[in-house]
């Protein structure tokens, strides 16, 4: 490390110091926002990029952190990115692209995207059905598309768990995202005392987000494993189960809209950016490794939801590339529980306005119900395995 950059270590570290004797920044942030700083420069020295953006960048952080903690933001359950007076699309995008190696970073798919932006122009919609990896996927996708589908990018309306609007180290670069918010069932009871106004707050959302579609030209981008990617028990990077509830969701609130809405897998191979945690964690104020390296997307073709049956169930199985034990271990999830179940607690809501919660309880009805259940859970699989095929490949590219 040169003179220059431990001077600026230290002047960061002098700054947080203040931050915290000030009472701006809570103790237990001062040892998570150093190690991100170190995280963050380090990987960008060696990998022999210039310093003196980050050191502008990461100060501007640190001005957002001290009003975020002086005053929080309350995100509404449709946030639209804010642009003035401060840019935090603009701010995001240039904290995280130097981490980025765009030479050897691919996309693929972009005939897809441009049918998508077609899409949008009819007045129709739009939802990608991805997997998720790190906190900066949605900044990971515009970046990568701010070459060739600008527009695109910045129109994406991305569904966000409870922990992204609400720790504080993830709500500057989240208020530069447009966002639907929605409180997961694995949060809503906590604390207790907040979960009436949690599902109120959920139930805002799913209005909004019937509002939006109804309007069209919209494209939405969901993760319906409800949480982050993690690595398997040999170290191996897999995709999350997708749960069918969220899926099935997300088709019931397009039909309901009334206008065209076409769904897409999409493929995110972003992890080693910013890996998340090994393990779940409940409490906020996570630590963030950060790398310099490439990261990759895919734009798959659009899966249609009102023809698929168990007939069409084999074309979505391409031969597996990855160790069959886990592949199966990992099929055999689906439906399970998972991360964060960011649509579940939504789902239920909405199940209940349709009627669905007073369906007939005969033996006739109850059959009916099962072979829903089982269409809705092929149907999941399918583009789950879609997903986690291309997703092999990415990681080995």
């Amino acid at each position: 490390m040169d003179k220059n950059s431990k001077f600026d270590e230290q002047r960061i570290a002098s700054e947080l110091d203040k931050l915290v004797q000030s009472g701006s920044v809570p103790l237990k942030y001062l040892s998570i926002l150093l190690h991100f700083y170190k995280q963050v420069h380090d990987a960008l020295a060696q990998a022999g990029r210039p310093l003196d953006s980050f050191y502008e960048q990461f100060a501007l952080y640190l001005t957002l952190l001290q009003k975020q903690f002086q005053s929080p933001f309350a995100f509404e359950p449709y946030h639209r990115k804010i642009r003035q007076p401060i840019d935090y699309y603009r701010f995001s995008l240039n904290f995280i692209r130097p981490l980025i190696n765009l030479p050897r970073s691919r996309v693929f798919g972009l005939d897809i995207a441009t049918k998508i932006e077609e899409l949008l122009q009819r007045g129709e919609n739009a939802v990608l059905l991805a997997n998720h990896q790190t906190e900066t996927d949605p900044l990971s996708i515009s970046i990568l598309l701010e070459q060739t589908h600008p527009t695109l990018a910045e129109k994406i309306i991305y569904v966000a768990g409870e922990r992204v609007v609400t720790d504080p180290l993830a709500v500057p670069f989240s208020m530069g995202c447009d966002l639907l918010c929605i409180y997961s069932k694995r949060y809503i009871d906590h604390p207790i005392e907040l979960k009436a106004k949690k599902q109120l707050h959920n139930k805002k959302t799913m209005e909004r987000m019937r509002q939006l579609l109804s309007e069209g030209g919209k494209v939405i981008y969901v993760a319906p494993s409800g949480g982050r990617d993690r690595r398997n028990s040999q170290g191996i990077v897999e995709v999350a189960p997708f749960d069918p509830h969220s899926i099935e969701m997300f088709d019931l609130m397009a039909r309901k809209s009334n206008t065209p809405t076409h769904f897409f897998p999409l493929t995110l191979a972003t992890y080693e950016l910013m890996p998340p945690p090994e393990t779940i964690q409940v409490e906020l104020g996570e630590k963030r490794p950060a790398r310099f390296t490439p990261i990759h997307i895919s734009f798959s073709p659009e899966f249609d939801m009102n023809t698929f049956d168990e007939a069409d169930k084999s074309a979505f199985f391409p031969i597996p590339t990855q160790n069959a034990g886990e592949r199966g271990k990992a099929r055999s999830k689906l439906c399970c529980s998972n991360d964060e179940s960011i649509a579940e607690g939504a789902m239920d809501e909405e199940e209940n306005r349709s009627g669905k919660a007073a369906a007939d309880r005969s033996s006739v009805g109850i059959g009916k119900e099962a072979d829903k259940s089982l269409k809705r859970k092929n149907r999941a699989e399918a583009i789950w395995n879609i997903v986690n095929h291309e997703h092999e490949r990415l990681i080995n590219l």
